[in-house]
């Protein structure tokens, strides 16, 4: 049986798209700037904050949670998120890295 696309690229090369995948919406930018901007747990106020139905920003947080961007609890019928601050460094960290790497030389096309 042949490659799978993935398979022919780095580690490195696709776990740095898997992470820019999980950024690829502004719904999820949206999301993430009010979590920095309340600096707080968020509880149930994304859809009045959005304009989004909540089934939208639900499938929304479910990504960002699935790659640890965010940190949930439930209590009782409310979840609150908030930023996950390991996993949010890591991908500050991996970015930078990959964005210094370019050096403009002003040559070139």
């Amino acid at each position: 049986m042949g490659l799978t696309k993935t398979e022919i690229f780095t580690e490195k090369q696709n776990r740095l798209a898997q992470m820019m995948k999980a950024l690829a919406h502004p719904a999820r930018i949206a999301i993430l700037q009010h979590l920095i901007k309340s600096q707080a747990c968020i509880c149930g106020d994304l859809v009045e904050e959005l304009g989004l139905a909540q089934a939208t920003i639900s499938q929304h947080l479910k990504e960002l949670k699935n790659v640890g961007l965010i940190k949930g609890t439930i209590d009782g019928t409310s979840v609150c998120y908030c930023i996950d601050a390991k996993v949010w460094n890591q991908y500050k960290s991996v970015f930078e890295t990959f964005f210094v790497s370019y050096i403009n030389k002003d040559n070139c096309c």
